[in-house]
Formats: C-alpha cells, structure tokens, sequence
C-alpha cells in the first residue's frame, strides 16, 4: 500500500502547528454532526441561487482547486489532505430539509445541491443523503438544480425523473479537463471527463435536463480544453453552457500551487504567470462581482472562444452567470427560470 503524505497549509485559526517526521497512512475518517438547519441562504451576487443544500463537508474527489478546503479550517482541520479524507456527514439532512419546506414562510425558491462540495462524492453511496432529499424536493414539489462531477448520480434516476415531473430539475456537470490524464494530476479521485459525460448522456436519454460548466478555467492549463469539452458535453445531451474563472482563496492557493508544481513542473510558472495576469498582478480577487470572472486581453479571448463553440454546438444564449459587458459577453436570462435555471458551483467539485 503506497503511503499518502499528510499535507496541510498551516491553519490560520490555531495557534500551533504538527509535521509528521514519518507520515502515517491515511484512511477516510467520517465523522457525523447534527445539524440545527440544512439549508442555508446565500446573499453573495455572485452565485445565481438563494439557498443551497449540502450534505457532506470535506469532498474525496480531492480537487487541488477547490474553494471549499477552507471551510475546514472552521473546523480545526487543515485545508489540505484533511479536507479530502476527514468526511462529515449531516444524517439528519432530508428531515431538516422537510421542516423547512413545510414552513409556511417557504415559497418553493430553487434549491442548489453542491454549492460547497460534491454532493455525489463517493460517500454518498453508503450515506444515500442526497438522494433521500431529492425525494423530499420531489414529494414537496420543489425544484432543484444538481451540479456535480459524480457518475453516481446515475443511481437516482428515478428520483430526479419524478423531481423533474413534479417541480423541474437541472444537473450540470462540472467538467474542467477534457484530457483524463491532466484531470488526475489535478482532480486525482474524481472521475474521468468520459465517465462524466456518460453519465450526462444517461440522463438526458431518461429526460432529465442536463448541461456543462467548465470550471474553474485555469489560464494556461486547461482554457484550451474547452471547445472539446463543449463538443462532447453537446452530443451527450447538454443544452446549457456556462464557466468561471479558477479562485484560489487563503489556504487553497498554497495547496493547488503545490500541487501544480508537483505535478507539472515544466507548465507550473506560465500557468500562474497567465493567472496573475487575468487576476490584475495578483493570484486571487476576493471581492464580490470579481471574483468568479478574470480581465485583460487573455481573459477577454477566453471568453471570446467560449462564446464561439458554444454558439457553434447549439447551446442556448445564456453564457456564464458572472459575465458582465466589460469582460464577456453578458448573460441572457431564460425566459423559464424553472427550466433552465443556471447553476453552478464554486467549488466545482
């Protein structure tokens, strides 16, 4: 059994900091927490959704991108490998979901699954908790948009078959890389681009609604990826198109830095040399409106390309729920929200 390296960013809340001499192996630790409400509201005007649903903390796709390794600083662990192997699960999720859709102040808003992590993570196969609300969605009639990189969601079919029915759901697929190999070296236990858009075409063929974000966009890395991603993503059925621009928050830039260089030594500077360009001379833009989209001359031909193959493989007129005139082109709102409701997830993964 290859050992896995403990590494964790020092966490900015704790006031003293171990490094193993030797490290151990490493296994999944799950740990299970009540939770006094599951959904939660976002006022960020970024995010196209006013309330989401997360089952899970921490995420095994092991995305070195993610922006949600943060959280788990909230939590005394680290943003690193503790992010992807120290699991928490909400075993009461679908009963708070139903008490909070029960409530007569609730006005069946759509409700976003993975606005932190992925909903379909592998854990999901033991736990069932997604699938468990997606149940309470459908017997409530309330809509929901999915947005994963999980094949599992194929397992639910059936529910979101019945959720589509009764009150309308989307799954995007978030898929960043259309070469397998790059993916692993980056997103090292999420599946495959092919097992992804599979899984796409396997919903699509059930009737269900299916689209595509390709995110994050890492300049210099994978921007080239996406007039294949959107070609694939097209013939499996997708009908919605949309990206962001990769964010490195806190500790997730020494993480994915790390990785980058790691794993590709050789494209590691001009990757953050393009991201420090598109970012305004720095690696991150915390601030709202900004944060999910880049500027410059390099950011405006991403968008300029995107905008072309999306138009050339059929897809529909809304681009990136982020765009804005100064940077790309500007989104156009659906006419039928409940349809074609655009989600998608920061942490993309």
């Amino acid at each position: 059994m290859k050992l896995q390296r403990i590494d964790n960013p020092p966490n900015p809340f704790l006031t003293e900091q171990r490094d193993w001499l030797e490290p151990p192996r490493t296994r999944i630790e799950v740990y299970e927490e009540t939770s006094g409400s599951i959904l939660s509201h976002n006022t960020s005007p970024d995010v196209p959704y006013n309330w989401s649903v997360n089952p899970y903390r921490g995420c095994q796709h092991a995305c070195a991108y993610c922006y949600a390794r943060t959280y788990h600083e909230y939590l005394g662990l680290g943003a690193g490998t503790d992010f992807d192997t120290k699991l928490v699960v909400k075993p009461n999720a679908p009963e708070l979901l139903r008490k909070a859709f029960g409530k007569p102040s609730w006005k069946r808003e759509h409700v976003g699954f993975s606005g932190i992590t992925d909903c379909y993570q592998p854990i999901e196969a033991s736990y069932r908790l997604t699938r468990q609300c997606l149940q309470v969605c459908a017997e409530c009639r309330n809509p929901a948009a999915i947005t994963t990189k999980g094949f599992l969601v194929v397992r639910d079919i059936d529910v979101l078959s019945d959720l589509n029915a009764r009150a309308g759901v989307r799954v995007t697929f978030s898929v960043p890389f259309a070469d397998a190999a790059i993916a692993r070296l980056i997103e090292p236990q999420a599946p495959p681009p092919e097992r992804q858009f599979e899984a796409m075409r396997r919903l699509h063929e059930a009737g269900i609604p299916v689209g595509v974000i390709v995110s994050p966009i890492i300049p210099g890395l994978n921007d080239r990826d996406i007039p294949r991603i959107l070609e694939q993503a097209a013939s499996a059925g997708a009908r919605t198109a949309s990206y962001t621009a990769l964010r490195l928050p806190g500790s997730v830039q020494d993480v994915f830095v790390k990785r980058l260089r790691e794993v590709m030594p050789l494209r590691a500077d001009r990757v953050m040399n393009l991201l420090t360009e598109v970012r305004g001379g720095r690696l991150d833009e915390a601030r709202f409106g900004k944060r999910m989209r880049g500027q410059g001359t390099y950011w405006q031909s991403i968008c300029d390309m995107f905008n072309v193959f999306k138009k050339r493989y059929g897809f529909g007129a809304y681009v990136s729920p982020v765009g804005d005139a100064a940077t790309c082109d500007a989104p156009d709102l659906p006419d039928d929200p409940q349809l074609e409701f655009p989600f998608h997830t920061i942490a993309d993964s």
